[in-house]
């Protein structure tokens, strides 16, 4: 373990003006706290938040994110409190104690918790202080190091979040190294066959070619110093897990991997960075589609540098990185550069990103996310994608995530220009709005008035804005047809417990489930995001609960004769929730029509026939068969996925079959047991956002009658 003074010098050697005794205070007050208890490892606990410390150093980062360091686990493991911590170290250092606790306790990849609203509370905490997830970065860091210690299937549940959310993040905020070694680390414990192997080629290699690295450096440095150039080149072999992540994403095996070695070119000056750009071409061939330039198109993050890739010695393809010593400092610390400190000040560097600019530009996409887990959707965009640049044709950049599609583009420049999108030229060639594009590209939006986003629209976009932008179009087109439909719902279920759906009832209703006003809840009653049911319980918890017994089947309508027998018309089989009229038949009761039932056109002259009827009040056993007539396309698993659905929603499925097949499309009669209008509702809702189901209509069948 790092004694006190050793961690203080490692502050002192960029912060000569540390306060050494307030480290040294809280390495005792630490030390003491923790004192009993041990790492698995058999260690001392305090090991650990010593180590957490030391690793941000290396970022050179202020006193109140060291000293946090050190305490950042007494909350949550010992007796020490909030108050203490404050009254003894000051309300920062307490604030952000307090903040690392609180994420410890966010259960990030846990099957039991809400991973989306965790990672909303997530975010929250990065915008009140950066410094939280550095901190929380490096303790996971140092955790992934010496991960050996925990039992198996904990040390692969860690390495899975550390893969998912960890590392990541950490590439999000500019911190590369640190992204590499968390990915790393976790790939020794998820695959270590695959890791060791990849070690065991490029020792292999080694023996074959030589110190390639040393080579290919001296190369380097030879060019520039015939320029003139005053500058470090440091050469490495990627990371095991890079390059695994390579084959995978390429599809080929070690001995076709080109590009395994990289190498970083820091200049004392920004102006020599595109010198040393030109010498490098000048002597080794530039592989195309292989350039970027992050100088003078820097990352949101504050990332700023040139790549290359050159076929090198032995036409051996080398990444060449090109930066100054600044846009170093960046690069290496990301983010946390902000706080970084030099000769014991605040370093001035221009090219450091403030951190509430880069917090708020990068949540700003995440305001009109309508849920948690829509949410969780563009975080996890954000945090995964790489850039892509591309043009407008007037010579504005818009940067895009890799994968990024002319309608995201579109999206990216204004919401009224995406959703009027009609097609888009890319480097002047009319292309279809799924095209991926690429880095350097200039597109060209077509629009058109009266065009409206399209649900298919959904599948090609992967920015979250766009996404959310087609989502809100899609509901306001819808919003009418749901609210007229919701208001039906709303009024079956208040009639189920024999009340009425007035406007006052409704709002009340509104109000109690957190709703803007009554249209709000119809048009979730009738995109089916609400249930009558949860409507009716907020209202009337008392009936609702005695409703929620089963009627008998026998005695579900109401308006027979005593001993009068009744069935339902296979003409329009009615359900409950909807208006029925019933007409006699000679030797077979009542059976019972649907107010709407075209059949009943030929009873208007024997009203002597006619008996006013409606449903029993309550909840309905899922006995009554509707057959639905849906068409589908012809392809793989399309059927299976249509009968799950139908499952999922608590209906059972008790005939199918194909009235009409195609080569491209299946038109099937499902016979579906349902409960009520709602259920069936329900029902159709969930088939009918499905891509692969064409149309879906309720049957009507006139020829079944009785006689």
């Amino acid at each position: 373990m790092i004694d006190v003074d050793d961690l203080i010098q490692l502050v002192r050697n960029y912060n000569p003006n540390t306060d050494a005794e307030k480290i040294a205070a809280a390495y005792a007050y630490g030390r003491e706290m923790h004192k009993g208890q041990y790492r698995q490892s058999g260690e001392e606990y305090f090991t650990h938040p010593v180590a957490v410390a030391a690793i941000l150093t290396e970022q050179q980062l202020d006193d109140a994110t060291i000293i946090t360091a050190l305490l950042h686990d007494t909350i949550e493991d010992t007796k020490s409190t909030y108050t203490e911590i404050a009254e003894r170290f000051g309300k920062e250092v307490a604030e952000l104690v307090d903040g690392v606790t609180k994420l410890t306790n966010l259960q990030l990849s846990s099957s039991e918790t809400k991973q989306s609203e965790n990672f909303r509370k997530l975010f929250m905490a990065m915008s009140k202080d950066m410094r939280v997830i550095l901190i929380k970065l490096a303790d996971r860091l140092h955790n992934m190091r010496t991960i050996k210690a925990m039992r198996p299937e904990k040390q692969a549940q860690k390495a899975r979040e550390t893969m998912d959310i960890f590392a990541p993040l950490a590439g999000r905020m500019g911190m590369q190294w640190m992204r590499e070694e968390l990915e790393d680390l976790a790939f020794r414990v998820l695959n270590p066959e695959a890791r060791n192997s990849i070690i065991r080629r490029f020792i292999m290699l080694q023996r074959e070619t030589g110190d390639v690295i040393h080579k290919i450096t001296h190369d380097i440095r030879a060019e520039l110093e015939a320029e003139g150039i005053d500058a470090e080149v440091y050469g490495r072999a990627k990371k095991p897990y890079s390059i695994w992540r390579k084959m995978e994403e390429k599809g080929i095996g070690f001995s076709r991997l080109s590009d395994i070695y990289g190498f970083r070119v820091i200049t004392r000056v920004d102006s020599d960075c595109y010198r040393v750009l030109g010498a490098i071409h000048r002597r080794w061939r530039a592989v195309p589609d292989r350039f970027k330039d992050y100088i003078s198109q820097p990352k949101s993050n504050g990332y700023r540098s040139i790549h290359t890739t050159v076929s090198g010695r032995d036409a051996k393809r080398v990444e060449v990185q090109i930066r100054s010593r600044q846009m170093h400092d960046v690069a290496e610390s990301g983010v946390a550069a902000h706080w970084s400190y030099r000769d014991g000040v605040r370093a001035e560097n221009p090219f450091a990103v403030d951190p509430a600019k880069w917090i708020s530009g990068l949540t700003e996409r995440f305001a009109n996310a309508e849920d948690h887990d829509e949410f969780l959707e563009h975080v996890k965009l954000e945090m995964y994608s790489d850039q892509v640049f591309c043009f407008t044709p007037k010579g504005a950049v818009e940067k895009l995530p890799k994968g990024a599609t002319p309608l995201d583009f579109a999206y990216a420049i204004h919401t009224r220009i995406g959703d009027s999108c009609v097609g888009a030229k890319v480097d002047g060639i009319r292309v279809p709005l799924w095209t991926r594009l690429k880095n350097g590209q200039s597109v060209e939006i077509i629009t058109a008035e009266g065009q409206r986003p399209q649900p298919t629209w959904l599948d090609i976009v992967v920015t979250g804005r766009a996404k959310a932008a087609i989502r809100r179009s899609l509901r306001e087109e819808d919003r009418e047809r749901f609210i007229k439909l919701g208001r039906e719902l709303a009024r079956v279920a208040f009639e189920h417990i024999g009340k009425k759906a007035t406007e006052k009832t409704l709002l009340r209703a509104a109000k109690q489930l957190g709703l803007v006003d009554t249209s709000e809840l119809l048009a979730r009653l009738g995109s089916a995001e609400l249930a009558g049911r949860d409507v009716v319980e907020v209202v009337y918890p008392e009936l609702a609960a005695r409703s929620g017994e089963e009627i008998d089947e026998a005695r579900a309508v109401v308006g027979l004769s005593p001993g009068q027998s009744f069935q339902r018309a296979q003409c329009c089989q009615p359900v409950p929730g909807e208006r029925i009229v019933g007409i006699t038949y000679r030797g077979q009761g009542v059976v019972v029509h649907g107010i709407d039932c075209p059949v009943l056109g030929d009873y208007e002259e024997q009203t002597e026939r006619w008996v006013d009827l409606h449903w029993h009040s309550g909840r309905h056993p899922a006995v009554h068969t509707v057959t639905i007539d849906v068409t589908i396309s012809n392809d793989a698993g399309v059927l299976g996925r249509i009968c799950t659905l139908i499952g999922e929603q608590g209906a059972n499925i008790s005939d199918m079959h194909f009235s009409d097949r195609k080569p491209d499309f299946y038109r099937l009669m499902i016979d579906v047991d349902l409960r009520d209008a709602e259920h069936l509702h329900a029902v159709i809702n969930a088939l009918e956002v499905d891509e692969n189901v064409a149309s879906i209509e309720r049957h009507r069948d006139k020829t079944r009658k009785p006689a």
